[in-house]
């Protein structure tokens, strides 16, 4: 009878700290998903051999060019110019906080030194370097963090199921999940064991057998990433509710909530999870030699803004030249937007969407009860909407929703100048007797919540 009372206490006892484990590992990840929203702002890298023609990241598909012929680009990989530390100095200097690099595109290219395969940059090509290896020693001597984007599909390997991307087919008799779900995880032990703490694994690809029933065995995957790396989060881009593994939720091309771009139809936004929304600065992920249709700084900026504004990140994207420069007009928008964030950051980072909603004449982020009002809608010409700018005794004037909160002063963040106000039964209506230029990208009001 002893033996069997002590047997229960042991059994209690495992289950305790066992639970006990299991909410300090929740804890610690939720402690990880605060950093991640606090960051605000991250950039995006799609880089390389596609590079080399100047035709966006999907060339080998859109173009339906044979695979063997594609993968000999990687004898002529040699970007001189790279340096990891130059990038990473320049994404500081713009505000950014984290970066995220293509680690696998879909034309199954690593960009490390992986021993799963010698299609590699260090193997493969007379670049030889470990460009991962060089950005992760950046990122950490700079203080950003860095995540890893993870193809879930494969143009190239022959074993990897061919789905709905018909223009790379391969050979069904070649066909095999077992070996290449092993590639995948052998890839990304190698990815979370040797190059120091990733953040995230950002995985792309898994809509390519969205029409169809297919394993993609998650679970187990998900599983093996937190286990090598319980800090490292996992965010999947495939246009759907996020699953039980995964720590933060994408949108591709629009802001939570939008489906502008048409890849978020049934994509309800998480009010659990992050959220971060990835968008180009022109129209294409990886280098474009034609593309030139660049935004402006101004609307760069209003996005990165709206995205706060929206309770979520924005992960900008660059696609490198192949000599391993950014492209000229990617220089100048980071530059431009170091210029916003080094005098308004504080307005973006560690905030979360303020109390009132998104309007259409700007967005509010919130710290505590400090409330910061985004203008972004300069209109002038008379009453936009109910709750737009307005023209009130020769003021500028819009309302603030009725909350429960009550505001105590209102001050502009770039002068410091006061901001008549008043409290009215439906809300609380600000009056702008300095008005915003037209071509002002963000007039940001600081208001001291009761």
């Amino acid at each position: 009878m002893k033996k069997i009372f002590l047997a229960a206490i042991l059994l209690v006892a495992a289950a305790s700290q066992s639970i006990h484990a299991e909410t300090v590992v929740s804890d610690q990840m939720r402690a990880v998903r605060n950093d991640f929203q606090d960051r605000k702002f991250g950039i995006f890298l799609h880089w390389g051999i596609y590079s080399m023609l100047g035709d966006g990241e999907w060339v080998m598909h859109n173009k339906k060019l044979d695979r063997t012929e594609y993968a000999h680009l990687a004898g002529g990989f040699c970007p001189s110019w790279f340096s990891a530390r130059e990038w990473v100095l320049l994404f500081k200097e713009a505000g950014a906080q984290y970066v995220t690099f293509t680690s696998r595109h879909h034309d199954g290219f690593s960009m490390w030194n992986s021993a799963a395969s010698d299609y590699n940059v260090v193997k493969a090509t007379p670049f030889g370097r470990d460009v991962i290896k060089e950005l992760s020693a950046a990122c950490a001597q700079e203080g950003l963090k860095l995540h890893l984007y993870y193809s879930h599909m494969d143009w190239q390997r022959l074993d990897y199921p061919t789905g709905s991307c018909q223009n790379c087919p391969h050979d069904p008799g070649t066909t095999n999940w077992e070996t290449y779900y092993a590639f995948m995880n052998q890839q990304l032990t190698e990815l979370l064991t040797n190059y120091g703490p990733i953040g995230a694994i950002w995985f792309d690809g898994m809509w390519d057998h969205k029409e169809k029933e297919f394993d993609w065995r998650l679970k187990e995957q998900y599983e093996l990433i937190h286990r090598l790396q319980p800090k490292c989060m996992i965010g999947n881009n495939h246009h759907g509710a996020p699953i039980e593994g995964e720590d933060f939720q994408l949108f591709e091309q629009d802001l939570p909530g939008q489906n502008t771009a048409g890849f978020s139809k049934d994509q309800a936004v998480s009010n659990q999870l992050p959220l971060e929304s990835c968008q180009t600065m022109n129209n294409t992920w990886g280098y474009s030699i034609t593309d030139k249709n660049y935004k402006s700084s101004a609307e760069v900026i209003r996005r990165l803004v709206k995205a706060a504004g929206m309770n979520s990140n924005l992960l900008l994207n660059i696609g490198p030249r192949p000599d391993g420069q950014l492209p000229d007009e990617a220089v100048k928008i980071l530059q431009d937007i170091g210029a916003f964030m080094h005098k308004y950051g504080s307005s973006i980072y560690d905030t979360r969407g303020g109390v009132v909603p998104p309007q259409p004449w700007g967005v509010t982020t919130q710290k505590g009860k400090k409330l910061y009002i985004h203008i972004l809608n300069h209109e002038q010409d008379g009453k936009i909407s109910n709750e737009g700018l307005e023209r009130i005794d020769g003021s500028l004037s819009f309302m603030m929703p009725k909350g429960k909160y009550s505001i105590k002063q209102i001050t502009r963040m770039d002068t410091g100048a006061s901001i008549t106000f008043r409290n009215e039964s439906e809300g609380t209506r600000v009056f702008l007797h300095s008005r915003p230029t037209t071509d002002q990208t963000d007039l940001v009001l600081v208001a001291q919540l009761n």
